[in-house]
């Protein structure tokens, strides 16, 4: 398995942030196989969704929905509604794996992968790319 983590900025405000280019790029080379990611942290998700259309802005606004920034959560260190953060992992999973046939990422023709970010207090973000040949 080759294995290599990559660092991300976020930012300041909820975001979805295509990741896909840099995924392409990680498989580059490779034959068949998976591409795993993983994020190690408590408040981050990964998605395979469309970006550019308005889903990605909609995906922002259902989770706003599911998960409202106000002080309903008992996890409230940081600004308000902090505690939701915790809680998305749970909907939005810190990991996902995406085929990989012949060194290029066998998604469909409007997935990306992107990291889903709630968490306005921590901009700074890893991601761990892992290929396991087939």
């Amino acid at each position: 398995m080759r294995s290599e983590i990559r660092d991300y900025r976020t930012g300041g405000d909820e975001v979805v942030l295509d990741i896909t280019r840099d995924c392409a790029e990680f498989v580059v080379g490779e034959g068949d196989g998976l591409l795993q990611l993983f994020v190690p942290h408590a408040t981050l998700g990964i998605a395979v969704i469309e970006t550019g259309a308005g889903s990605d802005d909609d995906l922002l606004s259902a989770l706003g929905d599911l998960l409202p920034a106000d002080d309903r959560w008992r996890h409230r260190h940081g600004s308000a509604g902090h505690g939701r953060s915790h809680v998305m992992p749970a909907i939005v999973p810190p990991y996902a794996t995406v085929p990989v046939l012949d060194g290029c990422l066998a998604l469909g023709t409007w997935q990306n992968i992107c990291l889903v970010d709630l968490n306005v207090d921590n901009p700074d973000r890893q991601v761990r790319f892992s290929f396991l040949a087939g």
